[in-house]
């Protein structure tokens, strides 16, 4: 199988419209909004091999398929089984940008790999874990009487979601925040549910002030969250800053998300500035760039926490040591599972209603990734999309 070269890559953008959905006051964060219709957009990467072998994998933004358009030149005739080589080499060559466009690759890659030797990517991985825990992540808070509209609504679909099996639930709270509203929310959230229930806080960097940050943290401290996370509106990077809150509260500090790759992602942990790390395969360069993240982490003795959910996600989390939690997201009392596209034809979901009573959700066990997707379904919703040869 040495001889095996990557002769195509294409990418398959498609469309599909949602209903109930809306924005918040800027319009980056999606919101429940009774009777709105948005059209979504979403990408598949596919790289095609002499052998046969497709890798397929659904993720990364438009940001990152016009990356992958300045380096597909590079993977055409390459060895699909040098992931290490590829991985450095693209890094090097988008050392100017934040090298999104390498996610998909890899994960194709790692697909690719898991068909061709016929065993799961999580096996391939040394993974271990068959089903994992998952939490609630919460769509941001909306304005309306029937939504996520007050911190009793928060609570309530806390207990909502404890009810049917998960361990945890976090908090996508506010955009253009009301400080008070913030702190009422977190200390609602957990009177509603006991102790064995873990909260988390995502304010998404919205708050403006170290001040306005201090008094939610000291909120989620009386309230025993599990983490708060990229709380400023510093974009969850500046190590000085995070330094002194985990000073100021004892709430675990969460960030690493809007820092890419490995380097950034040890200097917070080595300057102390979070507790625990975000990586995404979208993100990070992939699968190989996940990995390198969390055995650092590893050694740093601290945990990681994949952000977002999905087959690659799943793959990674099954093969980890040292992480807690499936990020099921995001979710809503009123937003159905209709707002994901039917891209699978497999039984593979995600969705409030994708756990089992436990709270779990299992690993996929085919070949490469483990999912199949349904052609029929994405080239009829196809929007866009380009082939490199």
């Amino acid at each position: 199988m040495s001889d095996i070269r990557i002769t195509r890559i294409a990418i398959h953008t498609y469309g599909h419209e949602v209903r109930d959905l809306g924005v918040d006051y800027n319009g980056f964060n999606h919101v429940y909004e009774p009777g709105a219709r948005r059209t979504l957009t979403g990408n598949i990467v596919t790289i095609e091999t002499s052998a046969g072998i497709r890798g397929e994998y659904a993720g990364g933004d438009d940001a990152a398929m016009t990356q992958i358009a300045g380096f597909a030149h590079y993977l055409i005739g390459r060895d699909p089984h040098q992931r290490e080589l590829i991985f450095n080499d693209v890094k090097r060559a988008n050392r100017k940008n934040d090298r999104f466009g390498m996610g998909p690759i890899d994960c194709c890659l790692w697909d690719i790999a898991g068909k061709l030797y016929g065993a799961s990517v999580w096996q391939l991985l040394g993974g271990w874990k068959t089903r994992l825990p998952a939490y609630a992540s919460t769509y941001h808070g909306d304005e309306q009487s029937d939504g996520l509209g007050s911190p009793e609504a928060f609570a309530a679909f806390g207990v909502q979601c404890r009810d049917m099996g998960y361990p945890g639930m976090k908090i996508h709270p506010w955009g253009n925040p009301d400080i008070r509203r913030e702190v009422a929310n977190v200390l609602a959230a957990r009177r509603a549910v006991d102790d064995s229930f873990d909260l988390m806080l995502d304010p998404a960097c919205e708050y403006n002030t170290f001040t306005d940050t201090l008094k939610v943290g000291r909120a989620c401290d009386e309230a025993r969250f599990l983490w708060l996370e990229d709380p400023m509106k510093d974009g969850g990077i500046s190590i000085q800053a995070y330094r002194k809150l985990r000073q100021s509260i004892r709430t675990p500090i969460m960030i690493g998300e809007h820092t890419r790759g490995l380097e950034t992602h040890i200097d917070l942990m080595a300057e102390e500035a979070t507790d625990l790390i975000h990586v995404d395969p979208n993100y990070d360069m992939g699968i190989t760039g996940c990995l390198k993240i969390a055995h650092a982490a590893e050694g740093f003795g601290l945990d990681v926490q994949l952000h977002a959910p999905g087959p690659a996600q799943r793959a990674l989390m099954a093969s980890i040591r040292n992480t807690n939690y499936y990020e099921m997201g995001l979710v809503h009392p009123r937003i159905g599972s209709a707002v994901r596209a039917p891209i699978y034809a497999c039984d593979y979901r995600d969705g409030l209603d994708a756990v089992d009573r436990n709270g779990c959700v299992p690993v996929p066990t085919g070949p490469g990734l483990g999912v199949t997707y349904d052609w029929d379904w994405i080239d009829k919703h196809r929007v866009g999309g380009k082939t490199f040869v």
